[in-house]
């Protein structure tokens, strides 16, 4: 947060990545920065030999409208912002540039979907216990729970909410979304709740308040009561079960990492850039 929206481009703003390229695209979004001294490495060199500065000094930009001046933002505090509580204790994030205003700050009741499968088949219940003022919580969707931590953040709305035309709520899972999505979606709640982490504690009814100006999520249930129920039914019973079947999956999810530590196997961090000893042909 903190960091200025200046690409009016959607889902965050009005137009379409075709317009944003014939505004100057990038190498102009580059050389505004630039001007504006907030590349921290102009001098850094790129593959064409020549330094990121010299690549983007001279680049046209035809559409103040799509690439806006840094004192006239799309958005004054349109970037990432990480939340943090006792239901994402390692964090969580939102796009506040693609939420809506009003469901920035909000408490609401917890509509809880066990993973993905249990979403798809309850989501358009006319019977499904719901109203727009609640929270949108799917579980088992992160690096371990659906491996490959599958884009499936940006739930749909329930069929009978759309009908009464609410175009937005609260959402919140382990999992990750497109960028080209929009919406109140908290994603990449960590530890995810295949590795134990509180999301998997979450139950129907429970009351949750976001606090995205003051980077906070926090779960309004106890301490003792959420290691209760975190000791009585085991949320990483499945993905061990999966694990013990050997291969490549017992490796994956034995190794992966957590969403904020970039989903990386924990035996190559560090590894990066190492030497190859000797090739095999």
């Amino acid at each position: 947060r903190g960091t200025p929206t200046i690409v009016d481009l959607q889902p965050s703003g009005r137009y379409l990545m075709e317009e944003f390229y014939y505004a100057g695209g990038l190498p102009a979004v580059l050389k505004r920065l630039g001007e504006a001294e907030r590349i921290p490495h102009k001098d850094a060199l790129t593959v064409n030999g020549k330094t990121l500065w010299d690549n983007v000094k001279d680049a046209p930009l035809y559409n103040d409208a799509v690439i806006r001046p840094l004192e006239d933002p799309l958005r004054e505090d349109g970037g990432m912002c990480i939340l943090r509580g006792n239901l994402a204790p390692q964090g969580a994030v939102l796009k506040p540039s693609a939420a809506t205003p009003e469901l920035m700050t909000h408490r609401g009741r917890a509509v809880v979907f066990e993973d993905f499968d249990d979403y798809k088949a309850r989501i358009n219940d006319p019977d499904l216990d719901v109203t727009a003022d609640d929270i949108l919580v799917m579980k088992h969707c992160g690096p371990r729970g659906y491996h490959g931590m599958a884009e499936v953040g940006n739930m749909g709305l329930p069929a009978k909410l759309l009908e009464q035309g609410v175009t937005d709520m609260v959402r919140l899972s382990d999992a990750r979304m497109s960028g080209t999505a929009y919406g109140t979606v908290v994603l990449h709640v960590a530890p995810e709740a295949a590795a134990g982490g509180p999301l998997a504690a979450v139950e129907n009814g429970d009351w949750i308040a976001l606090d995205a100006y003051a980077g906070t999520l926090h779960l309004e249930v106890d301490d003792a009561e959420l290691e209760r129920r975190l000791a009585e039914n085991d949320p990483t019973a499945a993905s061990r079960r999966i694990a013990s079947s050997g291969g490549y999956r017992q490796l994956y999810i034995e190794h992966v990492l957590q969403a904020d530590e970039g989903c990386d196997f924990d035996f190559l961090v560090g590894c990066r850039g190492a030497e190859v000893p000797r090739h095999s042909h």
